[in-house]
């Protein structure tokens, strides 16, 4: 797999928020866990693997493979695969045609990472 990370800025401006959601539209989220476990599309709310799909497996605040459900594996704080982990230093990668993009993250300190909330905030409603 041909690997290339592009760094996202931590604070996001409405210019660069726009190029956010183009650059990510349509990757896949993967978990970094021994199982490598998907955790859906960035794609709009109207697709079945989207983690902006409030009905769907993966964007459900009360689905157990959602990492909106902060009673889930992927969704919990303190789990170390979750990109609400800020302290997790193997967050969930974003890939795109075959190449990494970057990390879905809240910790603040990792290069290359953009925080769920922040890619919900300005992707939910563009994509």
């Amino acid at each position: 797999m041909k690997v290339r990370v592009l760094f996202f800025a931590l604070v996001v401006n409405l210019a660069h928020g726009n190029e956010l959601c183009t650059l990510v539209k349509g990757a896949k989220i993967f978990a970094q866990d021994s199982r490598q476990t998907y955790l859906g599309d960035i794609s709009n709310g109207y697709q079945s693997k989207s983690i902006f799909n409030d009905f769907g497996t993966y964007g459900n605040e009360f689905s157990s493979e959602s990492i909106w459900n902060e009673f889930s594996k992927f969704g919990n704080e303190f789990n170390p695969y979750s990109p609400f982990n800020e302290y997790l230093s193997a967050p969930p990668v974003i890939i795109k045609n075959g190449e990494l993009l970057g990390f879905l993250s809240t910790n603040e300190n990792m290069k290359g990472a953009v925080s769920p909330s922040v890619l919900k905030a300005y992707c939910e409603e563009k994509l």
